[in-house]
């Protein structure tokens, strides 16, 4: 358990600039589903995303990061992931705790809280072929455009190796 108060939105552009990833960021309305945020695609270009959030009987988490209208079998999907069972979704405490978010605003970027390595990330590789990748910065109140490229690199510089998997049919 750590003591330390999840980084904000402007902790996460810091960290960006000082990769010197190129990022950009529109502001909107809170959004909590994906149906929510449909809204917004004309605006903003390139892949979005939806988020899972799982862990397997041993409580390993793993965040699925996957195109927003992909299907992803709960079922199988431990055997792509190298999770110790079948997976269910992590309770909201452990992602405060892991990743500094709470439901409706899960991200990928949330890497930059998980300071002790509790989450392997996952990223669908039919995502990861778009050119850019849309989260959100930690609150769902905006959209952060960035690079495929530049998502991974993020992640490795938080110390994450993050997993570019097909998990979804």
């Amino acid at each position: 358990m750590t003591d330390a108060t999840p980084k904000t939105r402007d902790d996460l552009f810091a960290f960006l600039d000082g990769l010197e990833i190129k990022h950009s960021t529109k502001n909107h309305a809170p959004v909590f589903t994906v149906a929510e945020s449909v809204a917004l695609r004309d605006e903003i270009p390139g892949g979005h995303t939806k988020n899972l959030f799982v862990k397997d009987k041993k409580d390993q988490f793993f965040l699925l990061t996957v195109e927003e209208n992909a299907a992803v079998d709960l079922k199988t999907v431990h055997t792509l992931i190298g999770a110790a069972s079948k997976v269910s979704f992590g309770k909201p405490e452990k992602l405060m705790e892991y990743l500094g978010v709470a439901p409706g605003s899960v991200t990928a970027f949330g890497a930059i809280n998980d300071t002790g390595g509790n989450v392997t990330f996952v990223l669908d590789a039919d995502l990861m072929g778009d050119e850019v990748i849309n989260c959100h910065p930690l609150t769902n109140d905006a959209t952060t455009s960035i690079a495929s490229r530049d998502l991974i690199r993020f992640m490795e510089a938080t110390g994450h190796k993050p997993l570019v998997l097909k998990v979804t049919s």
